[in-house]
């Protein structure tokens, strides 16, 4: 297995009202964040034999001008060896996305972008905080092809307030009308610190039923796997195998990854450590020669075989129990095969070749699977 690297750029111009990832709307910091990630880069020289993704996360990276980009793309090259297919992902925001911003981020050597449309209904777009029209979004995607981008990914969410299924399904045909080769559709999460959560404990806002989410949720797979798209994760959809994310991939499927930026998570064997959730923190550690990690955990064999089925049924791919029993000591069928064949005629799981897969109605209800 090979790693990946994640770099949180933890800057926005503005919060969106439901966003719980770390990020501060001041960009005053952001020359000596990166004096102090490329001091990080240095911390972890050596720790790693190779790596095959790099994925640009936060934040806003878009928010970086190209020379800044390149600074972070050449620290990595310097300090880590990278295969020569690695895939160098950047996630954008439309607002970011002129003509010229498009062409220099090719240059940069990224060949893959993640651009955070979240919806193509300006209501939409105004109720969760979007600094981007419509206009924007498609103008934005228009830069990018032209720049010679041939692995673009639309991120979209539902379930919002006041969205119905129409306005939903223009957002998703409207997506189509690109050819993305991967979107990501997210159901509208509302995180208790977040404006939105706020909100909707003071009793001020309503999130859609369940019954609705059900709709939202399954309609999204059919239409997106009816138009080509394999929906290899719950959130996830690759117009084939070819444009699955190769970086997110490793998340579910316990590769290492080493993160770098405040509040970046690392994984390696039972191992998992996460830096400091904030600027300032993470630039005073590491001027004193400190690795900026907040906090780290072992993981035991229970809590990896865990998180090893929670994982693998968020996925198309599901787990191959050969595999799984050599890792984790214990044989699926032996220990839950009444369980297993109960949700395999609930049509929630198939078993096929000594392989456990959910079905479109499994991956909805995966977070609750492997407690089953």
């Amino acid at each position: 297995m090979v790693p990946g690297i994640y770099i949180h750029i933890p800057f926005c111009l503005s919060k969106c009202g439901y966003c719980d990832f770390y990020s501060v709307t001041s960009t005053e910091k952001i020359s000596p964040f990166i004096k102090s990630l490329l001091k990080e880069m240095e911390m972890y020289h050596g720790c790693f034999s190779r790596f095959d993704t790099l994925y640009l996360g936060g934040g806003t990276p878009s928010l970086l001008d190209s020379a800044q980009i390149e600074e972070i793309i050449d620290g990595i090259r310097k300090h880590f060896p990278l295969s020569a297919d690695t895939e160098v992902t950047i996630e954008a925001n439309p607002g970011d996305l002129s003509r010229e911003a498009a062409e220099s981020l090719f240059k940069t050597g990224i060949n893959r972008i993640s651009i955070g449309i979240q919806s193509f209904d300006e209501h939409i777009l105004s109720f969760l905080g979007r600094r981007h029209s419509s206009i924007d979004a498609i103008s934005a995607i228009e830069h990018i092809r032209n720049a010679g981008f041939d692995n673009m990914g639309l991120d979209l969410i539902y379930g919002v307030l006041g969205q119905n299924m129409e306005s939903w399904m223009n957002t998703l045909r409207k997506a189509l009308s690109f050819r993305p080769e991967h979107l990501s559709c997210y159901q509208l999460t509302i995180e208790p610190s977040t404006p939105l959560g706020i909100q909707y404990r003071a009793g001020e806002i309503d999130p859609p039923d369940e019954d609705l989410l059900y709709d939202f949720f399954m309609r999204t797979s059919e239409l997106l796997e009816a138009s080509g798209y394999s929906h290899y994760e719950v959130s996830n959809f690759a117009r084939g195998d070819e444009c699955m994310s190769k970086h997110n991939r490793k998340y579910w499927d316990h590769t290492p990854y080493l993160g770098l930026g405040p509040a970046a998570h690392s994984f390696y064997g039972n191992r998992r450590w996460w830096n400091h959730r904030c600027v300032d923190r993470y630039i005073e550690e590491i001027n004193k020669g400190i690795p900026p990690i907040e906090k780290s955990e072992i993981l035991t064999r229970e809590q990896l075989r865990l998180e090893a089925l929670y994982l693998g049924l968020r996925t198309k791919m599901g787990i191959d129990m050969e595999e799984f029993s050599k890792q984790n000591g214990c044989d699926l069928l032996d220990e839950k095969g009444a369980l297993l064949r109960t949700m395999e005629q609930e049509g929630l799981i198939t078993i096929t070749d000594n392989r456990l897969c959910p079905t479109r109605s499994g991956l909805l209800v995966s977070d609750s699977l492997p407690l089953l």
